[in-house]
């Protein structure tokens, strides 16, 4: 099917109806693949690629691309992509006239980094064949493992296989899953306040301040960014003590909520392997029991339950109690 999408969007490069397309090109290993442009069929055909290694949600990069290009951009969304489109769009970020969505299948993706951990760090080439990855070492020696056993985190808990939008589907439509991507949350809900603090703590430790993060979120799109003002304080830099490090994430899952569409990239771009989709998801959870069931993204027309106020809103003071939590 791969070869069937890449001919499709050469045809509509070619005839000009899209001057660009946002696809995914193999970066310094061949499972690397990394967002890029491609401005001819050319380029398209030769070196776009579309696998189990295209996990990176390309809604985010339409942003700039939109900004400094002319014409219309082709670009292809995962299903779960597919909601950050939309929630883009709910913000005025782009206009739609401007975009043309191939819908692409998703049957999870590989996390190549889970893979070295099992079968080894020497690892010079990867392919998977959609249920086992194959590995071929710097000794030359091919080692294989089942597909199911090294897919990434936010594949895991796949909210769903739904495309919300697009302008042509490759594939099924798809439907919304029961993931049970809440379940975590409720672990680390359940746990004594002391037990969470130092969870955190032992997770937010690791941190780096690279901002990955927050460079690869879609709801991260403020052209000026508080962490970027050397007067505030709070600059771009690796955290001096406790608080910094706390702060810095924190304030960032307060900044995207309600418009959080649980992409999961922050946890899947992160070096450390920090669980920071765990903390969008304790507040996506906290929304849908004080306001109501609520997905981001789901569609451009309903406002979202932090932009607006309502008489029945549950106040400060009489939010659900949680005992000594």
């Amino acid at each position: 099917m791969s070869t069937e999408i890449m001919k499709r969007a050469a045809e509509l490069l070619k005839s000009g109806e899209v001057s660009l397309v946002l696809g995914w090109r193999v970066g310094d290993f061949d499972y690397d693949l990394t967002p890029s442009k491609f401005r001819t069929a050319e380029d398209l055909e030769k070196n776009c690629i579309y696998n189990d290694f295209s996990a990176a949600n390309l809604s985010k990069y339409l942003i700039k691309t939109l900004r400094k290009e002319e014409g219309k951009v082709l670009v292809f969304l995962k299903s779960c992509d597919t909601y950050s489109f939309n929630q883009l769009l709910k913000e005025h970020k782009f206009d739609r006239e401007r975009v043309y969505i191939i819908g692409v299948p998703c049957d999870e993706k590989v996390d190549f980094d889970k893979v070295k951990t099992i079968l080894g760090e020497d690892i010079i080439k990867m392919k998977s064949d959609g249920t086992t990855v194959t590995v071929t070492t710097t000794e030359g020696e091919e080692k294989t493992i089942a597909k199911s056993e090294v897919i990434l985190q936010k594949c895991v808990n796949c909210k769903s296989r739904k495309h919300v939008v697009y302008d042509e589907l490759f594939g099924d439509e798809g439907e919304v899953l029961n993931s049970h991507r809440f379940d975590e949350v409720a672990k680390i809900e359940a746990m004594k306040p002391e037990e969470r603090y130092e969870f955190w703590r032992g997770e937010l430790s690791r941190c780096i301040r690279c901002n990955a993060c927050r460079d690869v979120c879609p709801a991260c799109t403020c052209e000026h960014c508080v962490f970027d003002n050397e007067e505030s304080g709070v600059e771009q830099k690796v955290a001096s003590n406790d608080f910094e490090e706390n702060q810095f994430h924190i304030i960032r899952a307060f900044h995207v909520a309600g418009r959080c569409t649980d992409c999961g990239e922050c946890s899947r771009v992160c070096p450390e392997h920090i669980p920071l989709h765990l903390l969008n998801r304790k507040i996506i959870s906290d929304i849908d029991e004080f306001y109501g069931d609520y997905q981001a993204g789901d569609d451009v027309d309903s406002i979202a339950p932090l932009t607006m106020f309502n008489q029945v809103d549950v106040e400060p003071s009489i939010v659900k109690s949680r005992g000594d939590n």
